[in-house]
């Protein structure tokens, strides 16, 4: 089991050295002579850290994640992937809901609650189903094309793992059940969910196949917005009319 370097990337054996319960010794990388993983110690007090490199697109935090805390002898990863993934789609139903409740003259002023009828819900459920179907679909379908004599279940399982674990922006839509955001906010969410995934999956990748897989990863999210998400469209092109509208009567006032 080989461990990476989060600062180059060069694969080293072990990240410490225990010698007893709380002193452990760093390891050195071999080629950078940097601290191979600096997230390793005091991982709890540094989760704060290592959200906001996340956050600002850090590589080497990326790294720490992809490589390092998978290989963790005490994470079950298998049930840690299905987790994700339920909490992927749960968070999909959520921005369905809030799309839905932005449409009409109120826009987020109607009640989540009116929305929770048998259509609404069949229609949430239907294109978040479709629309990550697609999504999957496209991906392999790309990755496949251009990566064939490199494609197995394993490593189509390592990069479904960086795009699960990059989306974790959309936690955010949470808020927007709990107070009032302007529905362009989702326009933001998603593109910051799609670039965390571009550096997550340049971390899984070799140089020699980046492109190709971001270029899927890039494929799926747009036939994903086909599919499902052209109702953004609709409530973005409404709140900016709302917008320019209460703009002109305040300046013709």
């Amino acid at each position: 089991m080989e461990y990476r370097c989060v600062q180059c990337d060069f694969p080293i054996k072990t990240l410490y050295i225990q010698y007893s319960p709380g002193n452990i010794r760093l390891m050195k990388c071999e080629k950078c002579k940097s601290v191979a993983d600096e997230y390793i110690e005091c991982e709890i007090m540094v989760s704060n850290i290592i959200l906001i490199d996340l956050i600002l697109h850090k590589t080497k935090a990326y790294r720490h994640l992809l490589f390092n805390v998978r290989k963790l002898e005490t994470l079950k990863l298998e049930e840690l992937f299905w987790k994700m993934a339920v909490g992927f789609l749960l968070l999909d139903a959520c921005k369905s809901l809030i799309l839905e409740s932005c449409k009409g003259e109120s826009g987020s002023s109607k009640g989540f609650s009116s929305l929770l009828s048998l259509s609404t819900c069949w229609k949430i459920l239907m294109d978040v189903f479709f629309g990550n179907l697609m999504f999957l679909l496209t991906f392999l379908s790309v990755v496949r094309i251009f990566l064939s004599s490199s494609f197995s279940i394993t490593r189509c399982k390592d990069l479904l793992f960086a795009i699960l674990i990059s989306s974790y922006f959309k936690i955010f839509l949470i808020a927007m059940l709990v107070w009032e955001f302007p529905s362009p906010v989702i326009f933001i969410i998603d593109l910051f969910v799609l670039s965390s995934n571009i550096v997550a999956l340049k971390v899984m990748s070799e140089s020699t196949m980046s492109q190709c897989v971001v270029g899927a990863c890039f494929s799926a999210h747009v036939v994903k917005l086909s599919v499902t998400q052209l109702s953004q469209l609709t409530v973005l092109g409404h709140s900016i009319l709302q917008f320019k509208t209460k703009c002109l009567t305040y300046f013709s006032s």
